[in-house]
């Protein structure tokens, strides 16, 4: 068998929107694009969502928003992909790094609390593999600081504290604790990548929370100006009849969402309950077939949560670095793809750089060393997960 690690699931009914889209003349930002957003602003329950090119964009987007930049401190997870920290560097913050706890793959509430400054003006906390990180152990951590907090203009101001921030890049349709991803921190970044379980091949979307002074279609006005180069009119105002004049507002960039990309999104999302479903199927397979074993996955689910089911993570009890690459190698040579989630950001050379050192992260570099990714997809057969199951159960050795 060649079992692929995460294929995009697109059907006959992706393919139509798309020629749809192409035929209608209009290719680029425009009417799918906004009803994208309208619809994923009900799914996640929250009034306004803005759509762009990546979720690293829009975690940028957010953070300039909050006027954070040169002489700010955000802090973000060791144990994360680079998106999370290297936007901190675009908008000139200093990156800061925090371990996660023991055994546990989400940002540590109390490494981070050792970490907060008079500087510190946002945390990125990061969720994983589908669940969704515990932002309010995080709120409770920037409540406990509210006294220390320097806001440096009108929206830090409106907020009085440090900002939470999800990365929700793995997590868009997880609950926890009866509320949805993307209405839980302050501010939500969501990827739609070729990997992620909702995509549109690129792209990504912002949500965010009521803020008491913060007006949300604001806060949807200057993310869309910051997503197009401050331009106050979109192509399609500009293209009505003598509606050419414009005007640029701000120096902004440029990451704005296509309506090709959102085609494939509202199939997508039409289609996503049976998505969800499909990939708890095969997560439960795993699960059943792991059980009792030195094979230990990540949990999707809890009393108060269910994940997305984004990634099929394991831990091998009792191995390093070196047994874990034999084995991935090993799944390679059956025709099973297998990942690594993640190298620790200070194991990497741009990192190291900056100063970062992993012996300072001891629990990240030990969920790193002995975990292996299995194959998590919609695509799959039932024959094909058992395949996987039987690789890597001769490959561990159970």
């Amino acid at each position: 068998m060649n079992i692929k690690f995460s294929p995009p699931d697109i059907t006959q009914e992706e393919i139509d929107e798309v020629v749809d889209t192409l035929k209608s003349g209009w290719i680029t930002t425009g009417p799918k694009t906004k009803l994208f957003e309208k619809k994923i602003a009900e799914y996640c329950r929250v009034e306004r969502a803005v759509c762009l090119n990546s979720a690293t964009a829009g975690l940028e987007i957010i953070l300039r928003f909050l006027g954070i930049g040169e002489g700010d401190e955000v802090i973000t997870s060791a144990y994360t992909y680079t998106a999370s920290a290297s936007v901190i560097a675009h908008v000139g913050a200093k990156i800061v790094l925090a371990d996660t706890d023991k055994d546990d793959f989400y940002i540590s509430a109390q490494n981070v609390e050792r970490l907060i400054t008079p500087r510190t003006k946002a945390i990125i906390g990061v969720d994983f593999a589908g669940m969704i990180a515990d932002y309010d152990a995080l709120f409770d951590v920037v409540q406990r600081h509210r006294d220390i907090f320097e806001p440096s203009n009108e929206v830090q101001k409106a907020m009085g504290r440090i900002a939470v921030i999800a990365d929700a890049a793995h997590s868009f349709g997880a609950v926890r604790d009866g509320k949805a991803s993307g209405e839980i921190a302050d501010f939500t970044s969501f990827s739609f990548h070729a990997v992620k379980n909702l995509t549109t091949a690129e792209g990504g979307a912002v949500t965010w929370k009521k803020t008491d002074g913060i007006d949300s279609d604001y806060v949807y006005a200057q993310m869309v100006l910051d997503s197009l180069h401050g331009q106050s009119k979109d192509a399609l105002s500009k293209m009505k009849a003598g509606a050419w004049e414009y005007d640029i507002k701000m120096l902004g960039y440029k990451c704005n969402m296509t309506d090709i990309m959102a085609s494939l999104g509202l199939v997508q999302l039409r289609r996503y309950d049976a998505l969800l479903a499909r990939r708890r199927e095969i997560i439960d397979r795993y699960d059943r077939a792991f059980a009792n074993t030195r094979i230990r996955p990540i949990a999707h689910g809890g009393l108060n949560s269910t994940g997305s089911g984004h990634l099929y993570i394991t831990r091998i009890d009792g191995i390093g670095e070196e047994e874990r690459n034999r084995i991935i190698g090993e799944m390679a040579a059956k025709g099973v793809a297998t990942n690594v989630h993640y190298k620790p950001l200070a194991m990497f050379g741009g990192y190291k750089a900056l100063g970062f050192d992993i012996a300072d992260y001891p629990n990240a570099y030990d969920l790193y060393r002995n975990e292996i990714t299995l194959p998590l997809h919609t695509l799959l057969t039932d024959e094909e997960v058992d395949y996987v199951i039987a690789c890597f159960k001769e490959a561990v050795g159970v």
